[in-house]
């Protein structure tokens, strides 16, 4: 499902904005004590008003069924050959290092604090509303360790996957946002952790705090933002030296990157969404562009960066190529380490805490 169909035009735009003017000026309070596994909880019925810009109305949708960019020209397909794809078997992971491992579009494989945590996983062929993937996953099903845990950035189509998710045993550990738990345990899962902005719970000495991002949440013709969105932070606590992981979910650029690195100073490595951002004036809002991912890693002070969200799906209309060319080139520009820009194949794996192969 494509992140901007199918939307009411009334999400009191005048709400909107006062929130976020709100936001601005007092920002939410520190985390405090992790949050119980598996803890049931009420929400409000709806977080439209976490959205920080309003969502399109009838005339915006009127204008991309006129101009008709909904997918790259034909030109832009060519280079489907090109998009980068090298699977290879899952290095070790030594004790106090994060070892993270591209899957494809927003599914990483992450093995930290002697976990292996899953981040949106979608290992299916196709997924509603688009054709099928452009490249194939990056590490089959049958080659990952036993899965410790679950995040859950939010409940579109293309990063909550309900024929992958079926896949796994029903006592995993899930981390979700706010408000889509019942989802999980209508199928059968019964270790469920939803979670606030700014909230956090444990498992095994790893913590998992929920942090906001730049988007929104739908996933039938009722439920718009009637749960929450956002990225999660993954600190092993117990390593004498932890390192930080963030991973961001889908979001567009926006004051929050700046919020999160003041409260996680020092981020090693942020794994950050590049692709799905044209049109401009119709995704620019939700989906940062490789330029914008490049100043969020900046903002977020994040001393790696690793593109995701990209050479997987067609799910807007930018050549299938062109996000890794400008994230390269925005990092040049940025005088950024070369070795710190972590432009993985699908399939590749990276390590911290280990010697960095030149790229």
């Amino acid at each position: 499902m494509s992140d901007r169909t199918d939307v009411p035009a009334s999400t009191g735009a005048g709400a909107v904005r006062q929130d976020a003017a709100r936001r601005a000026v007092a920002p939410p309070p520190l985390p405090g004590t992790p949050r119980p596994l598996g803890e049931h909880r009420r929400w409000p019925r709806s977080f439209a008003d976490r959205l920080t810009t309003p969502l399109p109305g009838v005339r915006a949708f009127a204008r991309l069924a006129r101009e008709g960019a909904f997918r790259p020209g034909p030109e832009g397909l060519r280079g489907i050959p090109d998009l980068p794809c090298e699977p290879a078997p899952l290095p070790a992971a030594e004790p106090g290092t994060v070892c993270v491992t591209w899957a494809g579009h927003a599914s990483w494989v992450l093995r930290t604090g002697g976990l292996t945590v899953l981040t949106d996983p979608v290992w299916s062929r196709r997924i509603l509303g688009t054709p099928s993937r452009m490249t194939p996953v990056g590490v089959r099903w049958e080659d990952l360790p036993p899965v410790d845990a679950v995040v859950i950035s939010h409940n579109h189509y293309d990063h909550l996957d309900a024929p992958t998710l079926k896949r796994l045993p029903r006592g995993t550990a899930l981390f979700v946002p706010a408000g889509l738990a019942g989802w999980f345990r209508r199928r059968g899962f019964n270790r469920v952790t939803e979670l606030d902005w700014w909230e956090s719970a444990e498992l095994g000495g790893v913590r998992f705090e929920f942090v906001p991002a730049h988007h929104w949440s739908k996933r039938s013709l009722i439920d718009t933002c009637r749960s929450l969105w956002g990225g999660w932070i993954l600190t092993d606590t117990l390593s004498p030296a932890p390192k930080e992981l963030y991973f961001a979910g889908d979001t567009g650029y926006g004051h929050w990157f700046a919020e999160i690195g003041r409260r996680h100073p020092g981020i090693d490595l942020a794994l950050l969404p590049i692709g799905a951002y044209a049109p401009r004036w119709w995704l620019g809002d939700v989906h940062a562009d490789p330029e914008e991912a490049v100043r969020a890693c900046l903002d977020l002070g994040a001393r790696r960066m690793a593109p995701m969200h990209w050479a997987t799906f067609v799910l807007s209309a930018e050549p299938v190529m062109e996000p890794l060319h400008r994230a390269r080139a925005a990092w040049a520009r940025a005088g950024l380490p070369r070795e710190h820009l972590w432009d993985l194949p699908i399939g590749a794996s990276r390590t911290l805490g280990q010697a960095v192969p030149p790229p």
